[in-house]
């Protein structure tokens, strides 16, 4: 098993409270590994600290063996899809997409500055990979659209695309699915299965337990900051503590109506 991510007793604390505690999680590669938790658990914190969109307080983060976590968001080979449709208004829906891939472009700033030949041939490649991105995530026929024109579910598909522009090693995806009405839902899945089929590492952070189940290899619970249970959806889905975090009570007092919430 050659492992992608690692995540070895990270901790994150805002104002002297944790947030994140001294959490580890190995996730090999082309695994879908999800992170699902109660509101307030530390999920958001979590994919922050993976992502570099946050700073660890300790512990480290290791993506192929190397460590990430002292490094700037863009170099760490991660393709980060956060919940809020984070799109650039007055640009095309390609042009989005494009930005994705300058974090890795060849020619480098001096070359885009002065307008060099070989920026062309960079700006060329690069939306060549981008209309193959938003055609792979079901859009390319809003390549040429103003991307704020966009339903929710197609800026999905559209953050989505810009990530994948950029060839990452590991995608994180944070509570995709908000927000989304069923068919969009299921557009989504089948997107997210295929690109776990054809082997990409795949971080998803979701608040909607049915969601998780259905599509992840293993799932990692969090409470209160903490990982409570680790495993495969059936594992996670018959833990006491997993039922005792989402339902409020003790495992020895589940009623028969809490069966549905987690299961």
């Amino acid at each position: 098993m050659t492992v992608e991510l690692a995540v070895d007793t990270v901790s994150r604390a805002f104002g002297g409270v944790y947030a994140v505690r001294d959490v580890s999680l190995t996730v090999p590669r082309g695994e879908l590994r999800a992170v699902i938790g109660p509101n307030g658990a530390g999920k958001s914190t979590l994919f922050a600290l993976i992502g570099g969109q946050l700073a660890v307080d300790g512990g480290t983060v290791a993506l192929d063996g190397i460590r990430v976590e002292r490094l700037p968001a863009h170099r760490r080979g991660i393709g980060v899809v956060f919940q809020s449709a984070r799109i650039f208004h007055g640009m095309t829906a390609a042009e989005n997409v494009m930005v994705g891939a300058h974090a890795v472009t060849r020619a480098g700033f001096l070359a885009a500055a002065l307008r060099l030949p070989r920026h062309h041939r960079d700006e060329r490649r690069i939306r060549e990979r981008a209309l193959t991105c938003l055609d792979r995530t079901g859009i390319a026929d809003w390549a040429d659209r103003p991307a704020e024109e966009l339903p929710l579910g197609q800026q999905r598909s559209l953050q989505l695309a810009r990530a994948l522009c950029g060839d990452p090693r590991l995608l994180l995806l944070d509570e995709p699915a908000s927000g989304l009405r069923a068919a969009e839902r299921e557009h989504l899945a089948t997107l997210i299965t295929g690109l776990r089929a054809e082997g990409l590492t795949i971080l998803l952070v979701e608040h909607d337990v049915a969601f998780v189940m259905r599509l992840a290899d293993r799932i990692t619970v969090l409470d209160l900051g903490r990982v409570i249970a680790d495993g495969t959806p059936a594992e996670v889905r018959a833990n006491p503590e997993v039922k005792t975090a989402y339902l409020g009570v003790r495992p020895d007092d589940l009623a028969e109506h809490a069966k549905g919430v987690v299961e």
